[in-house]
């Protein structure tokens, strides 16, 4: 964007100080409600006008994205409160992988059966104490 800007920005600039500079006469400025006259060159008014006028134009624009501004610092705000949320939970998820790692670690082995005898077991219903099939 900056490359934008002096692409566009150095050549008008220099148009305006060529400008200027040709109009190098001394002219009168009536300043109505006062009476006051002040007398200049014209070039010397051409560039001090179009200064005044940048800096007004400056001022607007920072003026008009004000709201933008405020919301992002509220965004910058609200992101760290939740990075430091974050990190508490990842914390917390940290504590508790561990007590499930360490649970793990006391329960013993269950013996593990064959795959056949899984299969077996699954479509032949268990024994019962009694000797009975239970489905």
């Amino acid at each position: 964007m900056g490359f934008v800007k002096a692409l566009i920005g150095i050549p008008l600039v220099l148009i305006v100080l060529i400008f200027a500079s040709v109009n190098n006469e001394m002219v009168e400025f009536n300043l109505w409600p006062t009476g006051i006259h002040i007398t200049v060159w014209r070039s010397l008014a051409i560039i001090a006008l179009l200064g005044v006028g940048y800096v007004f134009g400056w001022l607007f624009t920072w003026m008009s994205y004000a709201k933008v501004r405020q919301a992002l610092r509220n965004q910058k705000k609200q992101n760290k409160k939740l990075s430091k949320e974050q990190e508490k939970l990842a914390k917390e998820v940290e504590g508790l992988q561990d007590n499930i790692e360490t649970l793990r670690a006391a329960v013993p082995d269950e013996e593990t059966l064959p795959f056949t005898a899984r299969l077996k077991s699954a479509f032949i219903g268990k024994k019962t104490a009694g000797g009975e099939k239970s489905e």
